[in-house]
């Protein structure tokens, strides 16, 4: 062994590998960024023009029997288009907010149509649907026919359109419409 005392060993510190590991990273990020930008779809949209259902009953040219539950400021812009009746149809008194456990806004107004409650079910279902609502729910509710639609509003919640003949005949329909909130978000 030698006494002789040797100088330590000197090592170099390199920021390359660190700084390779940020060049990389940020290689990916641009890369992902590039592939976003060339497959993006873009934004879809509601149609502008309201579509045409052939056959059936008619959309009467006005829905004012529907003022009650339009006058209120809370229904998104998308959900707007529900608002449509048949000809023939005029307004029971009776209309109301009740507010019965639904989201914030809940609207019941009863109508009479001069067509059988068949008519006015198959009506709902031709006229909504083209509009973009999506039928969950047909059938007898305490015996009396129903159609239920729903759709997502643009203020993040979903809205749901009970169409309910309480009573026909072969030219007459008593029925409500209601329109709610439902407390679910999209």
């Amino acid at each position: 062994m030698s006494d002789e005392p040797r100088a330590p060993l000197t090592t170099t510190t390199s920021i390359w590998p660190a700084a390779g590991v940020l060049i990389f990273a940020v290689v990916v990020l641009a890369v992902f960024m590039v592939i976003n930008l060339i497959s993006d779809q873009g934004v879809s949209t509601t149609p502008t023009t309201l579509p045409v259902v052939v056959g059936g009953l008619q959309i009467a040219p006005s829905a004012a029997v529907l003022d009650y539950c339009t006058s209120a400021s809370e229904i998104p812009t998308n959900i707007n288009d529900v608002f449509i009746v048949p000809k023939g149809t005029t307004s029971l008194k009776g209309g109301n907010i009740p507010n019965a456990g639904a989201g914030d806004f809940d609207c019941y107004q009863p109508l009479v149509t001069t067509a059988n409650g068949a008519s006015l079910l198959k009506f709902y279902k031709s006229q909504l649907e083209a509009r973009g609502w999506s039928l969950f729910s047909s059938g007898a509710s305490n015996g009396s026919p129903q159609s239920l639609f729903q759709k997502a509003g643009n203020d993040g919640f979903y809205w749901v359109v009970g169409i309910t003949v309480t009573k026909s005949t072969s030219s007459l329909s008593h029925w409500t419409f209601r329109i709610y909130q439902n407390s679910e978000t999209v």
